[in-house]
């Protein structure tokens, strides 16, 4: 068994450190093994099942998810929270809709950026905008897990380095027909979703579109300042078909 997979490490290894954007691989990856190993997929009987496995699956999210009462108090944990909660997800639709936006668009950022900028793009964007979701309902008790803020931020680059890069969606109202939109309508009318849908949440935490805009807006607005408008991409490579679950 070690022969086997010894080489096939090294090999994947090896694949992803030469490939043009390896940290979204990385991130794909890290991201997909701790909901494994984690009680949300509910594959690791450690957890056990029933009553059991919930209970595991909330003091799991409390612990390492944002808890919006809790952020703010003095404690070194609470604190490191919004980093933690971007590689926690709450079920497979979940973790698969953020995975497949970031595979889509993050590898073209990577390129573009780098992958160490991206890196810290992606966490301190992240952390942010689950930051200004806590502080904008700072009451709730109920935990938030995700990379949905990180994700958005890199949507926000993404427009903003690659506005005619096209995009094909999958449109509910038109059936599902795949059609093939620039970036720079798609995300756009996706950010309009996010919108109106934050505009209907009421007080308490759902799905966190808010965290959505923010990292959306601070995605566009970093790469605004950081790249100006004279390095702007006007035409690239069309990205791997992507539908319309949000972040």
């Amino acid at each position: 068994m070690i022969r086997t997979w010894g080489p096939a490490v090294c090999g994947a290894f090896r694949a992803v450190r030469g490939a043009s954007a390896p940290m979204t691989y990385v991130l794909l990856v890290l991201c997909t093994l701790i909901f494994v190993l984690g009680p949300a997929s509910g594959l690791t009987p450690a957890y056990g099942s029933g009553g059991a496995l919930f209970a595991a699956q909330r003091a799991y999210f409390r612990h390492w998810g944002v808890v919006p009462a809790e952020l703010f108090d003095p404690s070194v944990r609470a604190a490191l929270t919004p980093a933690t909660a971007l590689f926690v997800h709450g079920s497979w639709v979940h973790l698969l809709g953020n995975m497949l936006f970031l595979f889509v668009f993050g590898l073209m950022t990577e390129e573009r950026m780098g992958r160490v900028e991206f890196t810290l793009f992606y966490v301190g964007c992240g952390y942010l905008a689950l930051l200004g979701y806590a502080a904008a309902n700072a009451t709730s008790g109920q935990s938030l897990v995700g990379a949905s803020g990180a994700i958005s931020a890199v949507l926000g680059a993404f427009l903003y380095l690659f506005p005619r890069a096209r995009v094909t969606s999958l449109l509910p109202f038109l059936f599902f027909l795949p059609l093939r939109f620039p970036a720079w309508v798609v995300l756009p009318f996706w950010a309009a979703l996010q919108w109106l849908a934050a505009g209907r949440s009421g007080q308490g935490p759902g799905v966190a579109y808010l965290a959505h805009l923010i990292g959306f807006g601070l995605g566009f607005g970093y790469a605004w300042v950081r790249y100006g408008p004279t390095t702007r991409v006007k035409s690239a490579p069309a990205p791997a078909p992507e539908g319309e679950n949000l972040p």
